[in-house]
């Protein structure tokens, strides 16, 4: 009996290993990839053969940002949670593992972490450890699934991913979608403000000149006759428009009004007041 006992225990830790499913590079054919790379969106990423891609995107904003996903070949048929672990490689004896946090499997979708989790990964992957995403599979009950990201080869696509980084333009789209250009007195003249708002809008469209849709509203204060300060709102809108055209904007996705003295947002009894209705407003739209 007790010679039954040892052997039945010699093989429980297989029966177990054999219900775990791994999936990761070899060491050999470890490869990370710079996805797109401009101002506005940084990635990287790596395949995981048999599973999908795992990928690392930040993009141009105020805040600095990093999403981790993982783009799986098979989709999740229900709703659950994986648990994400940093792991030692082999060669690592000695040193256990820690948890890096959860993940949310949503039916049908990939696989995806907020930021600190993601930051947290990267840092992982940069000390030689293989951020590894345990869930139990979704397609077999007895069974539990190990995605593994390997960190041989990362560190120079990572050092190219990082200069990335650095030169994202601090601003997003939504920040510039909306904005309001102010002028000086009876004239086409920026405020030195809107100039640096203006050139904001020009470094993005440099990289992104895919809108939908251009809308430019002109307004003058009531300094004068009614008729010039139409046509001036109409001229500050105008000069506005042939900006976007030079930077690569579709004119015929350009649309301008001028409303002249209509629509003040301020009282016109003083300098400061009327400074603030001679302006154009700008609105972005993209798909």
């Amino acid at each position: 009996m007790k010679k039954y006992l040892i052997s039945l225990c010699c093989l429980l830790p297989i029966a177990v290993s054999a219900n775990l499913r791994e999936y990761n590079a070899s060491v050999e054919n470890s490869e990370w990839t710079l996805g797109e790379q401009t101002r506005l969106i940084c990635e990287l990423k790596h395949p995981i053969p048999g599973y999908g891609i795992a990928s690392f995107v930040t993009q141009a904003s105020k805040q600095l940002n990093l999403e981790f996903g993982l783009d799986m070949l098979r989709l999740p048929n229900r709703y659950d949670t994986a648990t994400v672990y940093s792991v030692p490689p082999k060669w690592m004896p000695g040193i256990a593992q820690k948890m890096i946090g959860k993940m949310n499997l949503r039916k049908q979708y990939d696989g995806d972490l907020p930021s600190e989790s993601a930051w947290e990964m990267l840092t992982e992957l940069e000390k030689g450890f293989w951020p590894t995403i345990h869930y139990q599979d979704w397609n077999n009950r007895h069974d539990s699934v190990a995605v593994a990201l390997n960190s041989s080869n990362f560190e120079l696509s990572y050092l190219a991913f990082s200069h990335c980084v650095t030169n994202l333009l601090p601003y997003s789209f939504e920040d510039i979608a909306y904005t309001i250009l102010s002028y000086k007195k009876s004239s086409v003249d920026l405020t030195n403000y809107s100039k640096r708002r203006l050139d904001m809008i020009g470094d993005y469209l440099k990289e992104d000149i895919a809108l939908e849709l251009v809308l430019l509203d002109g307004y003058s204060d009531s300094y004068g006759g009614s008729w010039s300060n139409q046509q001036l709102s109409i001229r500050r809108a105008n000069e506005i428009r042939d900006y976007f055209a030079a930077q690569g904007v579709d004119s015929a996705r350009i649309e301008v009004t001028g409303h002249g003295e209509k629509r003040h947002v301020s009282p016109n009894d003083n300098e400061v007041s009327r400074a603030k209705n001679r302006r154009v407003i700008i609105q972005l739209a993209k798909l």
